[in-house]
């Protein structure tokens, strides 16, 4: 049980990194302004709603696994 948790958090991780790389399109010092503020629609929102999904199930995993049962 505790090894699939482990294994869980690693795949959790990896997946949250791809879609945080995947939301990052425009970034840097060349940044448009009047782009800031704009409706997710699309695929942008599914991407940022996934990563909320993963981040909190992260971090659930996360807590479990501290539990002393697993130390």
């Amino acid at each position: 049980m505790e090894t699939a948790l482990y294994i869980a958090i690693l795949v959790i991780s990896a997946v949250m990194s791809v879609l945080v790389i995947l939301q990052s399109r425009g970034g840097g010092l060349n940044r448009d302004t009047s782009s800031m503020y704009h409706t997710r629609r699309g695929i942008e929102k599914t991407l940022y709603q996934a990563t909320i999904a993963l981040s909190v199930s992260f971090l659930l995993l996360a807590l479990i696994t501290s539990l002393p049962i697993f130390n």
